[in-house]
């Protein structure tokens, strides 16, 4: 990450912040290709970018925000010749530094200009936030546009006087587009005060294997009051556009993922109790699995090991599923699927305009198990709820074009999942390697062991997660099976579209009385609450469908 300047203040504690995270280990020299990946830099059309990670720290303040620990605003340094600041960095003190900001290069001509004036937004003279340990204030000011030219960031200073016009640069309207806040980094959070301050991190609006917005790395400050509306219109800043998308000049080629996949590639470790074990595919339609047509269910068809004879496209309309083998022995080996000849499926997608990419790792479980809901100090098993055949689940790392760093992590987990950015993560001993663990009958991944409750503070369904000799190396086994850059042959069974289970074939208000029945008491009362506010993806009331039909396919991770 480089060196960061010493701080100008006299610091008391520690703080994260004030250690510089890096990678666990070394990054490799990046396989050559034609385009930009891993330059330092990425074509925008005529607006020229490079990424910068390392900073001068302007201001900090002890308190507020995550945690309670405050927050530290830095400008991008040493900014490269010919490239301008378009805006301020800021991170909440709660983790090591590891931010980035991008800086411009106008190769066009009159793509960027310099503000007419600044707006101060915010200053500490008058705050609460007031940093004991320091002699400087902090202000933070919104830069001013000329006409048909937006701004990108804000500046923040240590003292009163206005910054330099040429202090940083704005861009003209059509190499930009609308953005949303992300993420609080600091301030007053949801408390209505006037002139009190929220900072947040910021995002392109629209995100997606076809959307053109580009994150700048800086983020936005608003002022909040009894009447501040937080909607999108009243948004005073916004991020980049690539004008250049179509080409992917930025993404990486197949060599280079391949070497990215190698640095990264989780490892999933499985609860030491887990009966329902991943497979391939292949595996999973060759020992088997059947597919099955409406109007013919006395008549299923076996499914060819490279799903060739499944039914291409289509809408999901309920006319064909797959199911287990009907034998019982055959069944009962499905079930338990293939740890060791297990295989991982890799959609390469370039993300917030190409200056990202996001390798979604896709893993396929033939048989989901049932769950158990925790009711206050009572385990109690579901029975057949939670029960589904054919389950897909996944982990996406999102990787810079810029320079082949990994970025966040997105762990999905049931119907949603988290992002973490890098150094939250674990990583496996001595390797970039990204460490997940997959929870016990319901396979949701997530990115520490332990037990993480779906429902109320102590009553919901379990996901347990444990280190065990059970472990799914990605890296080890895994295709590519789409990338958007690339011509990829897709396999047949990506663009199967119906369900991969048949509808569960009993009755879910039977199975919640037969569980009831066994219950007294407290422990009834607090059951039927669980049964009340858990989502139906819970109950796994039909079988899912595959990974293309997920609206993260095309989108964002939500």
């Amino acid at each position: 990450m480089g060196n960061c300047i010493p701080s100008l203040d006299k610091e008391t504690k520690s703080l994260p912040i004030d250690t510089i995270f890096k990678l666990p280990s070394p990054l490799p020299k990046w396989p050559p290709g034609t385009g930009d990946f891993g330059s330092g830099h990425v074509d925008l059309g005529g607006l020229e970018v490079c990424q910068i990670v390392t900073f001068n720290k302007v201001w900090a303040t002890d308190k507020g925000g995550p945690d309670n620990l405050g927050a530290t605003f830095y400008e991008p340094s040493p900014i490269p010749d010919g490239f301008s600041m378009f805006g301020c960095y800021c991170q909440p003190n709660n983790q090591p530094l590891f931010g980035w900001v991008l800086v411009g290069k106008d190769n066009a001509g009159e793509i960027l200009k310099n503000p007419v004036d600044y707006t101060l937004v915010w200053s500490s003279e008058s705050s609460r936030f007031k940093n004991k340990n320091s002699i400087h204030h902090g202000y933070i000011w919104l830069p001013t546009p000329p006409e048909d030219y937006k701004a990108l960031g804000h500046v923040v200073t240590a003292s009163p006087e206005k910054p330099s016009l040429d202090k940083i640069q704005c861009v003209r309207s059509d190499l930009t587009d609308g953005l949303e806040v992300e993420n609080w980094i600091w301030g007053q959070g949801t408390t209505s005060n006037a002139n009190g301050i929220n900072i947040h991190s910021i995002r392109p609006r629209e995100r997606g294997i076809k959307a053109q917005g580009v994150s700048v790395g800086t983020f936005l400050a608003r002022i909040t009051s009894d009447k501040d509306d937080d909607s999108n219109s009243t948004l005073s800043l916004t991020c980049l556009k690539n004008n250049k998308f179509g080409t992917f000049s930025s993404m990486p080629n197949l060599s280079q993922i391949q070497t990215l996949f190698e640095q990264y590639s989780p490892l999933i470790y499985f609860h030491p109790k887990e009966k329902y074990l991943p497979s391939s595919v292949n595996w999973h339609f060759a020992n088997g699995a059947l597919i099955y047509q409406k109007g013919q269910e006395s008549n299923p068809s076996p499914i060819e090991p490279n799903g060739s004879n499944l039914p291409q496209g289509g809408p999901n309309d309920g006319a064909y599923w797959l199911d287990l083998p009907i034998d019982e022995k055959d069944k009962e080996k499905a079930i338990k699927g293939d740890l060791p000849n297990s295989e991982v499926y890799l959609h390469i997608k370039p993300m917030l305009g190409a200056t990202f990419t996001d390798i979604a790792v896709w893993i396929f479980h033939p048989f989901n198990g049932p769950g158990t809901a925790k009711l206050g100090l009572i385990d109690v098993p579901l029975g057949k709820i939670g029960e589904h055949i054919g389950d897909w689940e996944h982990v996406t790392l999102r990787i810079s074009n810029f320079n082949g760093v990994l970025h966040k992590a997105y762990f999905s987990e049931h119907s949603g999942g988290t992002w973490l950015d890098a150094p939250s993560l674990e990583f496996q001993k001595d390797s970039n390697k990204v460490v997940a663990y997959s929870s016990l009958n319901g396979h949701a991944i997530f990115p520490k062991a332990g037990l993480v409750l779906q429902g109320a503070v102590d009553i919901g369904i379990r996901n347990d997660t444990a280190k065990s000799n059970l472990v799914l190396d990605c890296g080890e086994s895994y295709s590519i099976v789409a990338a958007e850059n690339l011509e990829i042959i897709e396999p047949p069974w990506l663009n199967y579209t119906r369900e991969w289970g048949p509808k569960i074939s009993y009755t879910l208000g039977d199975e919640v009385k037969k569980i009831e029945s066994l219950l007294k008491g407290n422990l009834k009362g607090a059951f039927e609450k669980l049964v009340k506010v858990l989502p139906n993806e819970v109950y796994g009331e039909e079988g899912p469908t595959g990974p293309k039909m997920k609206g993260n396919w095309n989108g964002d991770e939500v």
